[in-house]
């Protein structure tokens, strides 16, 4: 049987991604979404979760690019002088394989963020990361360990497709040689101690939006099982590129979550629209 989770990542990072999240669930095929718990909009997203029936809500654990929810003093390893997180996953992965970065306070932070969501009284269906670094060696056996601790028993393994989007960069090319290469491991770990995955993953990695056309083609050629499409929804590019000083898209993937065109080709071609709630039964 062929079936997809929609996931929305970044939930709680701004409010007009809380309500992209919102207005896709409620008239579109978005049923997953993963929360930060340093966002701003963090208290509104819970809000929106709460009032949503059927969402399935994940954790979006957060190293990099975002704000840390334990006081900087205690992370000193995991914050700039601006005492906030690495820009991106390559200052985050420089200073990690050179050894500057404490697995202790990687932890410390990691396990804060969970609780953070567990207070706000939040069930997680399943945890992914921000900027994938919940693949990295190290990394991986934490997030796995803190997960169980909560009872989320499924995880993301974003082994992207060397040739999904576009390459044309070295950059491009090697940033996805290498997460596939993480993922695989990753995923490797997390069967191991039981964990649900699913099968595929669509989403896009290197910055572009998913498109229509991209959802179209994919469920054309979706494959047996589960397969997770990974996108950044939002309802006002110009704010959200601002805000989170990224040129992404966040108009077009909400745009192609909610198209009648790929409502109906999921319909037509009998796919399933599922959480990953429904992954773990």
């Amino acid at each position: 049987m062929k079936k997809i989770i929609v996931n929305a990542d970044d939930f709680g990072r701004h409010e007009l991604i809380n309500r992209a999240v919102e207005r896709a669930f409620k008239a579109g095929c978005l049923k997953s979404a993963t929360l930060m718990a340093g966002g701003a909009a963090f208290d509104d997203a819970v809000k929106v979760a709460k009032k949503i029936s059927g969402l399935g809500v994940g954790i979006h654990f957060t190293l990099a690019n975002g704000n840390p929810v334990l006081p900087p003093e205690e992370i000193p390893t995991l914050v700039t002088a601006e005492r906030i997180f690495h820009d991106n996953y390559v200052k985050f992965l420089k200073r990690y394989l050179s050894g500057k970065i404490s697995l202790t306070e990687v932890r410390s932070e990691l396990a804060a963020q969970l609780e953070k969501i567990s207070r706000a009284g939040l069930k997680l269906t399943h945890f992914d990361s921000h900027q994938h670094l919940h693949h990295v060696p190290g990394i991986i056996e934490i997030v796995l360990k803190l997960a169980r601790t909560e009872n989320i028993s499924a995880m993301r393994v974003a082994n992207t497709k060397l040739f999904d989007g576009e390459l044309d960069s070295l950059g491009k090319f090697f940033g996805r040689l290498g997460l596939g290469s993480l993922a695989k491991f990753a995923e490797h770990a997390a069967h191991k101690k039981k964990f649900a995955t699913p099968e595929h993953f669509a989403g896009i990695v290197a910055g572009e939006s998913v498109s229509e056309n991209f959802l179209l083609n994919l469920i054309e050629n979706l494959r047996e099982g589960t397969t997770e499409v990974m996108l950044h929804p939002g309802t006002d590019n110009k704010i959200l590129q601002d805000f989170c000083r990224w040129e992404h898209d966040f108009e077009e993937e909400l745009a192609a979550v909610t198209s009648p065109k790929i409502l109906d080709a999921l319909t037509d071609k009998n796919i399933s629209v599922i959480n990953f709630a429904e992954l773990v039964k």
